[in-house]
């Protein structure tokens, strides 16, 4: 190791001619979530790559058009009403039973060791 090396800035990261944005910095870019270093460095790069910038385009586009459709869709009166009808459990109702009550059903305690609980293991 060099001496002063850890005292040095790191150089931000470029972008190789190679490279392109994924598609989750796309959708970041397109939504606003970059940070401001990570914002410039994808502008500088879809400044620079024509892919890239078809990418973000066609992102954009699929935003307005989900936002635009979004305004429109409205649920069917049927869904709502089977929504509606089920079944809510009350503070009256008895509650369901645990696991532990249930036959078949093993449960394990959290901080216990599962593998201490279950005698048996599997041959390979």
């Amino acid at each position: 190791m060099q001496e002063g090396s850890m005292t040095q800035a790191r150089r931000p990261r470029r972008f190789g001619s190679t490279e392109h944005l994924a598609s989750e910095a796309i959708a970041a870019y397109v939504d606003g979530e970059l940070g401001m270093n990570a914002y410039v460095r994808a502008s500088h790069h879809l400044s620079l790559c024509p892919d890239c910038a078809a990418e973000v385009d066609a992102q954009q586009q699929a935003r307005v058009a989900l936002r635009r459709v979004a305004g429109e869709m409205s649920m069917p009166s049927s869904l709502l009403g089977l929504l509606s009808d089920i079944p809510r459990c009350h503070p009256s109702q008895e509650p369901a039973p645990s696991q532990s009550e249930v036959p078949g059903i093993i449960s394990f305690d959290q901080g216990s060791d599962p593998a201490r609980l279950w005698p048996f293991r599997r041959r390979r």
